[in-house]
């Protein structure tokens, strides 16, 4: 017989248990973060999912029902890098959850369920500066004391990470994943420093150097030797130019000489110096110089200048009268500065030192990307979001890329209007920091070698 003193089940027998509890999770709980998850995209057969963002983070306290530790199999170290399997269950009130969060989610688009928590939510666990994902969510248990229910158990499990979204606005939780996933490391080009040069002129230096022939097989660009000038002179310098793709008469492809581009042309000659290579691998390549008076000395960079996403174009002065003006080429270096101006042509009929013209970089960089902001290429279209932005380094990082990003295009923040000019694209992407993927990869190669044949036999 039960309790006569007791109405098993009355409003204020409920209410007095669910304040009880209440008070015990403020006491010796933890307060976490509830992050509900926006469901963007699913698979309408199987109803797995495919895009989805996690934009809001709501204090609550809970209690660790695994006190003795994480709870799984712990880290395991594998084949396939470091797992970290950690499992954790935690005991939040139902009365705080239906009074504090429903209200504060059901408006919220692309939530599937406000009433309670959801599988596939984050719980952002502070002690450990971890996200655990649940997995399960037990809501009667104990079993209908004083015919109610009054916690919810969460069964949660070490979130890995699929690509979601995640921007709370709390740095301790958007902080967890901000190297995490596959980022594209981007050198931007801001206001950039226009470069200067200066140079002389010579008598009796080389114009330009032809290639006659080619050669072939040449696996690295050979050293170019020039014959010495006469005594008072100066030895002229020179420096391969090469090109790949084009196939030998044996139906080979090697790398082969293109031209040679002057360093220095020397002065003093009287006759056209000979020319050769030596080294590189290869054979077979010829060429001829040609000489003048009046021509372009060393060209001296006076300032290297800044932001350059490819080479500018330089321009010299005419000389007086019937000549030909120079032609260069400027080399620049990868943090966008110019190294070098090497002469095509180093004209001829100069009687006083040309002018050098050198064309300015993008001067227009604006802004501060925010953190997980759209951002959009002015001319592939490809769209990203922003992982992270170092405007001294000018160093983006862009995770979520949809489309392929252009070489010295603009990149424009949608919320911040930041632009900046793409001038290097770093082509390693690395999904994750434990990743193996290259090396599994390469010691697969070793072992199946598909280029040759079917190593599983044909059909």
């Amino acid at each position: 017989m039960l309790n006569p003193f007791f109405l098993q089940g009355s409003k204020s027998e409920q209410s007095l248990v669910q304040d009880l509890i209440n008070e015990q999770l403020r006491m010796y709980g933890v307060e976490v973060y509830y992050i509900p998850r926006q469901y963007l995209t699913t698979n309408t057969v199987i109803k797995e999912v495919i895009e989805s963002e996690f934009n809001h983070a709501y204090p609550i306290e809970a209690y660790v029902e695994t006190y003795d530790g994480y709870e799984g199999q712990g880290t395991l170290l594998s084949k396939f890098g470091v797992q970290p399997l950690n499992d954790l269950t935690l005991i939040i009130s139902k009365e705080r959850y239906e009074n504090y969060i429903t209200p504060l989610i059901k408006n919220i688009p692309d939530i599937q369920l406000s009433t309670r928590p959801k599988e596939g939510d984050l719980i952002y666990f502070p002690l450990g500066d971890r996200l655990f994902e649940i997995k399960f969510v037990e809501h009667e248990q104990p079993f209908y004391q004083l015919q109610k229910t009054y916690v919810y158990q969460l069964k949660c499990e070490l979130f890995r990470y699929e690509d979601e979204v995640i921007d709370t606005d709390i740095e301790e939780i958007d902080d967890n994943i901000e190297k995490e996933g596959y980022i594209q490391t981007f050198t931007m080009v801001g206001a950039g420093v226009t470069a200067t040069a200066i140079t002389g002129i010579v008598n009796g230096g080389i114009r330009y150097v032809t290639v006659t022939k080619r050669g072939n097989g040449y696996t690295s660009t050979p050293t170019v030797a020039i014959s010495s000038a006469p005594s008072g002179g100066l030895t002229a310098v020179g420096i391969a130019t090469m090109i790949e793709g084009i196939i030998d008469c044996n139906g080979t492809t090697s790398k082969k000489v293109q031209g040679v581009e002057v360093v220095n042309p020397g002065y003093g000659y009287t006759i056209s110096p000979g020319i050769s290579f030596i080294g590189g691998g290869g054979s077979g390549v010829a060429a001829t110089t040609a000489i003048g008076d009046g021509v372009i000395g060393i060209i001296t960079v006076t300032n290297s200048g800044s932001g350059y996403a490819t080479a500018p174009s330089i321009t010299f002065s005419s000389p007086p009268g019937v000549g030909t003006t120079a032609i260069g080429r400027a080399i620049i270096s990868p943090s966008g500065s110019i190294t070098q101006i090497r002469i095509i042509n180093a004209g001829l009929g100069y009687t006083v030192a040309p002018t050098i013209t050198i064309d300015s970089p993008y001067m227009v960089g604006i802004g501060t990307y925010a953190y997980n902001e759209n951002v959009t290429g002015s001319v592939s279209g490809a769209t990203a979001k922003v992982r992270s932005w170092n405007v001294t380094t000018g160093e983006l990082k862009l995770s979520h890329i949809h489309g392929v990003f252009a070489n010295n295009e603009n990149i424009v923040g949608s919320g911040s209007s930041a632009t900046y000019r793409i001038r290097m694209i770093d082509t390693y992407n690395q999904d994750d920091k434990f990743a193996q993927n290259e090396s599994i990869e390469d010691e697969a190669s070793l072992i199946l070698d598909f280029s040759e044949s079917n190593p599983f036999g044909n059909p």
